[in-house]
């Protein structure tokens, strides 16, 4: 057994008699008589299972004035008009299935958008479902989630030490050690001090070798040229040769 359910109550709507539709350009609300509606009275929006049914009754007495069976939507039962939000164009139908072509229309035009809202959630809902029904009799394909011959699946696992810092795996130990020399064992890196004898050795003059080190008494071959040199420092040394160019340039200073 279906329980009907209540969609949206509206306490005022406005029932008008339309003319019937000239073209195809949908119908105008500027066509009626809107200042003096059909009738007035209350509306109820219901569903039984998926059907759906707008209902205008009596706002006193709650009789039942005309009733607008709706399959879907938007669709022929009810149709927006091209000139307003607040006025629609509904199917009403009797017992015997006879028809007829009636205006809706609100005092506000949350009403009118509520009626919307109302209608498009109900058609959704009867969707789902037959997408659920749908299911029930189709069989799931079933995902295949084996491997295939030749595929491989890589891990990288991080582990953690009972303290709780992560560890280090060995290649990563040698690739971060890999590149960094050891320091040098033992002494290998200090500088050994000069020996003790070059300290006490004596320098020599330029020219000389241990083999000829002259000595107090000694009159050497080595030391003739600085005596002969020494002699002959009292007499008038030869005067050199004046150069040619000399009286050319008087700033130079002959020696």
């Amino acid at each position: 057994m279906e329980y009907e359910s209540v969609l949206l109550i509206k306490p005022e709507v406005f029932i008008y008699k339309i003319p019937p539709r000239a073209s195809n350009r949908g119908y105008r609300a500027a066509d009626w008589n809107l200042g003096e509606p059909t009738w007035t009275g209350r509306m109820r929006l219901v569903a039984k299972g998926i059907v759906c049914h707008l209902k205008l009754e009596d706002k006193t007495s709650g009789a039942l004035f005309a009733n607008c069976p709706i399959d879907t939507y938007p669709g022929v039962a009810i149709e927006a008009v091209s000139d307003s939000s607040r006025y629609f164009v509904i199917r009403v139908q009797d017992d015997n299935g006879r028809s007829a072509f009636l205006g809706l229309g609100f005092g506000d035009r949350s009403d009118s958008f509520d009626l919307n809202v109302a209608l498009q959630d109900h058609f959704k809902w009867v969707k789902n479902q037959e997408q659920i029904e749908k299911e029930k009799t189709q069989p799931k394909q079933e995902l295949d989630l084996g491997f295939k011959e030749g595929e491989t699946i890589k891990i990288n696992m991080r582990i953690t030490k009972k303290d709780g810092s992560e560890g280090v795996s060995r290649t990563a130990k040698a690739k971060t050690s890999g590149g960094i020399l050891p320091p040098p064992p033992g002494n290998l890196g200090k500088i050994a001090p000069p020996p003790a004898n070059a300290a006490s050795s004596t320098r020599q003059s330029p020219g000389t070798s241990p083999a000829h080190k002259p000595t107090g008494n000694s009159t050497g071959t080595e030391w003739t040229d600085y005596a002969s040199a020494g002699n002959n420092s009292g007499q008038n040394p030869t005067p050199p040769q004046q150069n040619t160019n000399a009286t050319a340039n008087a700033n130079w200073v002959q020696f």
